[in-house]
């Protein structure tokens, strides 16, 4: 993605299920689970940089000794500081009894901000701690819900009076109100039956009902989202939304549990097979009680999935099977919009990417130009009917698909530039081009990126620097549709501004003097201002309904060509259609379609259009 867009959050969590001896005596370290939690994050970096944390239970610590462990850093280093300071406590030589972050349960996090707010208090783990053992908690997740002001409410009715009004902060008060009512309730049921004092907290401990615990929590939540938990009696838990927007998988074997966003980091990690890793279904919790019980539950009814298909097209490793061939079929999907754009002139063509996250696109793109060639010459040779010359067949057999490596980003440079008033001038050098790798004014220059989202790096830089090699033609191909509508469950795209498509449409309504149309679809949208969120509709899905996905892109590309461009440039989205056939099993396509699988996320699209209009530059997710 040449635009700069935040990443989505991602979880990675360990369980081992044999004493800490077992694994100092077979992989000659006590830190085994530690370390496996270091790989899993650093393995999954792609996800977030913004900050990190990691939690830690310690199974059996003897009463006034710490059994559960934080240790959180920001910045972009932060999984390093992280694991940093853990060691430094670890290896602290004036505590030989200290057994800080020795433990049976893990969990680590990487955080990506999607609502703006930043610093230490906003990076996960969050911790709630008790004197009980079983009301601590440790939660993180991947994740962004759209009703949390309902939540909110909720808590605040049952007598709380939360700090803040953050998702995480309220999701963890909430958890934690139910935690503690189920304790108090065990308790008073034990403590009946003629159970004291220790014997009470074991039975507490043993018999924790955590699946019911999540169902009642999440009854409510409108969004996407896997959470994790520690508790710090030693259960622990992960559980997806029952849409499937956001990505979980596991892995078992008897000497660990292991969960973390993406399959291949797993697969890498434990070095397992693919069909060892199992995804986390929709509405599926997978809980692991502190005897090393693994249990999955469904604790919600599976609703009609949306997996996020941002997943497969940039934010997931590539690296996993799945993804890969996916990748490849949304380039090959875009042969014959490409074969258009360049007149089927492949003799005069060179293809490229930008930048490298979309180097599995290009792939398949040329291979499906290589399918069209081959069968081109198949033709010819037929149609020659055997008359062919031995200089007709090796001029036929010749004709390759010509690619090159264009482009290659200057990521030092990158890091460099500051918001000035000369950032435009800077940000033209952020890419380096391979002079004479085309033939100047003879060949057009194919470029695939994996998606155009706001559309800024292509204005002020790779389009201005591609025009140097002097092509003939300049085309921009995105592996996705056209973003027109925010995220709201866990990718900062919140505003509608951000997007050059949207954009785009509303220019083309105001080239057609159509500006009280517009006026009629805030109004529209305006009236919907407090209905309950089942009842809100997305009007803003009409700007585009006049043009043809062409004619937005033509607007497009006329809006990111800098004005002294010498080469004609043209833009080519992939469309939605093809979209689902090359991603079949992921198809959440809401910031394409603006089809919100969940009526939270259609409440927060309507304020997002309204925000637009108004003027106000506040995101929809707060």
């Amino acid at each position: 993605m040449s635009d700069s867009i935040k990443h989505e959050c991602g979880i990675a969590m360990i369980r081992l299920l044999k004493p800490l001896e077992y694994y100092q005596e077979k992989y000659g370290t006590n830190s085994y689970g530690l370390n496996k939690l270091y790989l899993l994050m650093e393995k999954q970096h792609n996800r977030g940089q913004e900050g990190a944390g990691v939690a830690c239970v310690k199974l059996d610590a003897k009463p006034g000794d710490e059994y559960i462990f934080r240790e959180r850093s920001t910045g972009s280093n932060a999984i390093h500081r992280t694991f940093e300071s853990i060691h430094a406590h670890i290896n602290d030589v004036n505590n030989p009894n200290n057994n800080s972050f020795k433990g049976e349960l893990y969990m680590g996090h990487l955080r990506y901000s999607t609502t703006g707010r930043s610093g230490i208090s906003y990076v996960h783990p969050f911790l709630r701690r008790n004197n009980w053992k079983s009301r601590n908690i440790a939660l993180a997740g991947n994740f962004n819900l759209t009703n949390v002001d309902e939540i909110f409410n909720f808590i605040v009715s049952q007598g709380q009076h939360p700090r803040h009004n953050a998702d995480t902060f309220i999701i963890l008060e909430l958890i934690g109100y139910l935690l503690d009512r189920q304790v108090e309730k065990l308790y008073e049921q034990y403590k009946w039956n003629g159970a004291t004092g220790p014997e009470i907290n074991k039975l507490i401990e043993e018999n924790l009902d955590v699946e019911n615990i999540i169902r009642e929590a999440s009854r409510m939540w409108d969004g996407g989202y896997v959470m994790c938990g520690l508790i710090g009696s030693g259960d622990a838990f992960a559980f997806r939304d029952p849409w499937g927007i956001r990505p979980a998988f596991y892995y078992q074997d008897d000497e660990v549990v292991v969960i973390a966003s993406e399959r291949p980091v797993i697969q890498t990690v434990m070095n397992v097979a693919y069909d060892d890793v199992k995804e986390l279904n929709p509405g599926q919790s997978i809980v692991i009680k502190n005897n090393g019980t693994v249990n999955l539950t469904q604790i919600h009814q599976p609703r009609e999935t949306s997996a996020c298909s941002f997943e497969r097209i940039y934010f997931s490793r590539g690296s996993d099977k799945d993804i890969y061939t996916e990748r490849k079929a949304l380039g090959k999907k875009l042969v014959d919009q490409v074969l258009k754009s360049i007149d089927n002139d492949l003799d005069n063509t060179v293809f490229s990417f930008i930048p490298n996250t979309a180097e599995v696109a290009f792939y398949g793109l040329v291979e499906g130009m290589e399918e069209h060639l081959n069968n081109k010459k198949i033709k010819q040779i037929r149609e020659k009917n055997g008359s062919l010359t031995e200089q007709d067949l090796q001029d036929i057999l010749a004709k390759r698909i010509r690619f090159e490596k264009v482009a290659i980003k200057d990521i030092k440079l990158r890091t460099f530039i500051a918001e000035d008033n000369n950032r435009n001038d800077l940000a033209t050098h952020v890419y380096d081009i391979t002079y004479g790798s085309i033939r100047p004014g003879i060949d057009n220059l194919v470029v695939i990126d994996d998606s155009i989202v706001r559309g800024t790096t292509l204005k002020q830089s790779i389009i201005k620097i591609l025009d140097r090699l002097n092509p003939k033609k300049i085309i921009i191909v995105s592996s996705s549709p056209q973003v027109r509508f925010p995220d709201c469950y866990g990718i900062d795209m919140s505003r509608m501004n951000e997007f050059i498509a949207f954009k785009a449409a509303v220019e083309l309504m105001k080239d057609q003097g159509r500006e009280a149309e517009i006026e009629k679809i805030y109004k529209k949208s305006k009236a919907q201002e407090g209905f309950p969120k089942e009842k809100i509709k997305n009007y803003a899905v009409e700007i585009y309904n006049s043009f043809t996905d062409e004619e937005v892109s033509a607007k497009i590309a006329e809006m990111l060509t800098p004005a002294d461009t010498k080469a004609s440039v043209e833009i080519v989205y992939q469309t939605i259609e093809a979209l689902h056939k090359a991603c079949p099993n992921h198809t959440g396509d809401w910031y394409f379609s603006g089809e919100y699988p969940t009526p939270g996320g259609t409440r927060l699209v309507n304020q997002a259009f309204i925000n637009y209009i108004e003027g106000s530059d506040k995101r929809m997710v707060e």
